[in-house]
């Protein structure tokens, strides 16, 4: 396993979120954690990333403790994240967006650079010199994940990319997920599009009020009537 994270507590000030939450994932392995609007799921990948600070458990990453780093040390390991509200630099250019993050490889890879984010992502390229600002929500949600990548991560946490998206562009997003993968990038995601994370998934987590109430495959998942009733409305 290259994370595994024990029996996470994370609280926001006296709210308790999440409750013994426990994931693992593998080398090249793509896994999602499922759930509705406030389950949980971005305090968890928050809480990985170092973020968001938990009040007991741990995180490993690559056999390493991590929690309690603070997050550029968890980026400097190889962990990349793609927050849910994009953050990008609105007065920035899409170039300079890009730039900005670029990192050297860490792990004896061929690094990205912006052209090859603008290869995965062409109507970036297009609007090279565009602000950021003034793109599409579409766009602002490529530019965020190309951004990402700038750093060279190995492992890739994504917070729910596809939301408030035009079906059209979540085809896209999907698409280009799909053939991250190929490059052999971990990937931890957190998605509600039930269908979309069982295609691009091997395994899933199903997170609701800050518990995990299942692990299993996306065949598993489907199969089980009863947690996709009580915990997804599916």
């Amino acid at each position: 396993m290259i994370l595994e994270a024990s029996k996470i507590n994370t609280y926001y000030g006296k709210s308790h979120i999440l409750f013994d939450v426990s994931l693992c994932v593998s080398k090249k392995e793509a896994v999602c954690i499922l759930g509705r609007n406030g389950a949980g799921k971005t305090t968890t990948l928050r809480t990985i990333m170092g973020l968001t600070a938990c009040r007991s458990g741990k995180v490993k990453y690559d056999g390493r403790d991590i929690e309690g780093l603070p997050a550029y040390a968890i980026a400097k390991m190889g962990l990349g994240f793609v927050p849910q509200d994009r953050m990008i630099f609105p007065d920035l250019t899409v170039e300079e967006n890009l730039k900005v993050a670029q990192k050297p490889p860490i792990f004896n890879t061929e690094g990205w650079t912006v052209e090859k984010v603008y290869k995965l992502f062409p109507s970036l390229g297009s609007r090279a010199k565009n602000q950021g600002g003034y793109l599409s929500g579409g766009e602002q949600q490529m530019l965020a994940v190309g951004r990402t990548l700038m750093g060279n991560p190995n492992f890739l946490l994504l917070d729910e990319v596809t939301e408030g998206l035009a079906p059209l562009v979540v085809e896209m997003l999907e698409e280009k997920i799909s053939e991250l993968k190929t490059t052999g990038i971990t990937i931890l995601f957190a998605e509600q599009n039930f269908d979309m994370a069982l295609r691009l998934s091997e395994r899933v987590y199903v997170l609701d009020k800050g518990r995990i109430r299942f692990e299993g495959t996306g065949k598993e998942l489907e199969a089980n009537e009863q947690v996709k009733n009580d915990h997804l409305l599916v």
